[in-house]
């Protein structure tokens, strides 16, 4: 159906695989890399907390958020406050506060209710942070061996990235020390970046199933001769850029993702 969002094809995959991992994993990442309108009880204050509507499913008390305006629209049947987060901040708003995560309930196919304990783990793997190593390459190869849906994930990830780098090769890499693995090496990625992109990264692995280790990541310029000795063997990303135009500043609610919504 031409209606269904991308959260619905998740949510359906996992509910057509309940023991496969990398389904329920996949269905994870689209909701925390979606806007989701979540049901306020009251508009949003200028002081950036918020006050959700809380409902109590068998003794558990849950917020409700909704993959679309008309969804949440349809559910309360009436005039309703919101703000739109995406499912990462609303994830570190609710983590250990008690409280689940109720979505798209009984107005689309991915109705489903996400205990406490779900949301905490959603955040806690979110936060969690790449290991910094020093390793020096002697030999780089094509890449070989990697999952396709691991491949797709990074270029899902990259695609968002917009502005952060101007591109990124994957290869497969021979250390000194006689170790073996694989790559993604970032091209003029802006410095301020670097951290939320090896995050990105680490989070495409982990979405997929992939052990942590699987993967390097690592930040060259673009006349460093590794990144020519890359381009002659990689597979190559183009990241989005931005276009050269006068931005209004954001100011709501999430907008500003060093400074997160509060819980009234």
């Amino acid at each position: 159906m031409s209606d269904l969002t991308v959260l619905d094809q998740a949510h359906a995959a996992m509910q057509k695989a309940p023991h496969d991992d990398t389904a329920r994993l996949r269905f994870y990442e689209r909701l925390s890399e979606c806007q989701l309108y979540l049901m306020l009880t009251e508009e949003a204050g200028e002081d950036d907390q918020v006050t959700p509507e809380l409902f109590e499913v068998d003794g558990a008390r849950y917020v409700l958020v909704f993959d679309r305006e008309e969804r949440l629209a349809r559910f309360a049947g009436k005039p309703t406050p919101y703000v739109a987060l995406s499912g990462r901040v609303i994830a570190g708003m609710l983590a250990r506060q008690g409280i689940g995560l109720g979505l798209n309930l009984e107005v689309a196919p991915s109705s489903i209710l996400l205990p406490e304990a779900a949301v905490t783990w959603l955040h806690d793997t979110l936060g969690n942070q790449p290991d910094e190593v020093q390793a020096a390459i002697s030999e780089l190869h094509p890449p070989a061996g990697l999952p396709e849906h691991l491949v797709t994930a990074i270029d899902g990830k990259l695609a968002t990235a917009m502005g952060l780098a101007q591109s990124a090769y994957l290869v497969r890499v021979t250390y000194d020390s006689g170790a073996h693995g694989h790559l993604l090496g970032f091209v003029g990625a802006v410095p301020e970046a670097e951290p939320a992109l090896a995050r990105a990264i680490a989070e495409a692995l982990t979405f997929s199933g992939i052990e942590a280790g699987a993967l390097d990541v690592g930040f060259f310029r673009s006349g460093d001769a590794m990144t020519q000795r890359m381009d002659a063997v990689g597979l190559r990303f183009d990241l989005p850029q931005l276009q050269e135009q006068a931005l209004k500043p954001l100011s709501a609610p999430g907008s500003d993702p060093a400074k997160p919504p509060r819980l009234r």
